[in-house]
């Protein structure tokens, strides 16, 4: 048993009466819903398209057929690619697989037989020119932290791979696969190259399967399926850079981004009548990239830097709005604010407007978690689970999926810049850790 399963912890009193302040703004978003055919929605009032980030399907990989599973299944993504491109006009930034939790197809195998076959499917990922996700470890509440440590071996003997540790279910918090998660954080920190590894590692909290977002990705069921994952924080920017209050912001957002997934889920139910793949739904999570930044469309309505007063308000304004799409939805659907993703944000973070418990909060009117927080190098994995853990409480608390994805950076210290070298990524200064307050 890991030696975090026993771990005194709370969720400070402050923190939970704010988070249920907010949970009632997130809920006060509006009955109403928008629902209209795709053809009554041809434009939208800000002129902004939305990019696609990625098509994720999800397949049962069977480890003695799997190159034939993937070639099948890259047919299809292909396929889907170019319906969504050709013709809706969508740019579509990824393709991806998405498996069964791992432990179900590596059973009898020895850790170096593991490992081995995971550095093939890298290969043939980084060949193919896809994502990869071998789905989590710890899916069930009775399983072992020997299966997070064995996600840390293969996640650090590879460069595409995805993978995650579930952290709280429907039993509560998992305080040993917490522990476990701060494990695989402090490994992947250690072992792989600027410490990037954990980019693709996240300790995950009632996150449903067909989720399409990376890292936490997996399915449960039968497979055949795919989602489809936004990235429309232009379109929350320029909806925001006009709006005259808050009322009359929702309202445009909600009718913005309607418009363009009912276009984009009418051309997924096409690649689903073509091909035979079932067609599960939307995240409409509006994610930014770098500079098409969500933390920009927020400053567009607040008018203040972000973190300051509003943010919060504005943050389930956005909810609120995507909560009135009607489209078919999966995953998380919420407010993503990833800081080394988005170039605002990591400006504010450098600035130290930004906090690990300000986020947290932002995440109790429906945001996705803690994503790709830079950290010390000399974070402990009890800080981690400790860090973890409050997550993990908050998703379990308000019943919605939450996940952290840490990145600790080993040699880097508070005031000095991280050193990321992935397109994705923006660089940013490392903040000292809270200490006598809050977090530890």
């Amino acid at each position: 048993m890991s030696r975090h399963a026993s771990a005194p912890y709370r969720v400070s009193a402050l923190r939970t009466l704010c988070a249920a302040a907010l949970l009632l703004l997130c809920a006060a978003g509006g009955a109403a819903q928008r629902s209209a055919p795709p053809e009554s929605r041809a434009g939208t009032a800000s002129g902004e398209k939305p990019k696609i980030r990625a098509i994720t399907a999800f397949i049962n990989l069977d480890r003695e057929n799997y190159r034939e599973e993937i070639a099948e299944t890259l047919t299809f993504l292909r396929r889907a690619r170019t319906i969504l491109e050709s013709s809706g006009g969508y740019e579509v930034q990824t393709i991806r697989i998405s498996t069964q939790p791992f432990p179900q197809y590596t059973q009898g195998l020895t850790t170096a037989q593991a490992v081995a076959f995971f550095r093939e499917y890298d290969a043939l990922a980084a060949k193919e020119g896809f994502d990869a996700s071998i789905g989590p470890a710890m899916l069930e509440a009775d399983a072992s932290p020997a299966e997070g440590e064995l996600l840390g071996e293969i996640l650090s003997q590879t460069s595409v791979l995805n993978g995650s540790v579930v952290v709280a279910g429907e039993d509560g918090v998992r305080w040993p696969a917490v522990g476990a998660a701060a494990q695989v954080m402090k490994k992947l920190a250690e072992t792989t190259k600027h410490s990037q590894g954990n980019f693709r590692f996240s300790a995950i909290a009632m996150v449903p399967p067909l989720t399409p977002f990376y890292p936490g990705s997996y399915h449960s069921g039968f497979g055949h399926q795919f989602a489809i994952a936004l990235e429309s924080a232009n379109v929350v920017a320029a909806t925001f850079r006009d709006a005259t209050d808050l009322e009359t912001a929702k309202h445009q957002l909600t009718d913005n981004l309607a418009a363009q997934a009912f276009d984009i889920q009418h051309l997924a139910e096409r690649a689903d009548r073509d091909t035979g793949w079932s067609y599960v739904g939307m995240d409409l999570s509006p994610a930014p990239m770098k500079n098409v930044s969500i933390g920009a469309a927020i400053e567009n309505l607040t008018a203040q830097p972000f973190g300051a007063s509003g943010t919060l308000t504005a943050a389930a304004t956005i909810t609120a709005a995507l909560r009135e799409i009607t489209v078919k939805r999966t995953g998380y659907s919420g407010l993503m604010l990833p800081v080394l993703e988005d170039a605002r944000l990591a400006q504010r973070w450098s600035e130290g407007n930004i906090s690990l418990d300000a986020l947290l909060a932002y995440s109790a009117v429906c945001g996705t978690g803690l994503d790709t927080i830079p950290l010390p190098g000399n974070t402990t994995e009890e800080q981690l689970a400790l860090i973890v853990g409050d997550m993990a409480s908050l998703a379990f608390k308000w019943h919605k999926p939450l996940a952290a994805r840490l990145l600790p950076v080993s040699g880097k210290g508070p005031g000095e810049r991280t050193e990321f070298d992935d397109p994705h990524l923006v660089n940013a200064t490392i903040q000292p850790l809270q200490r006598g307050g809050a977090n530890f």
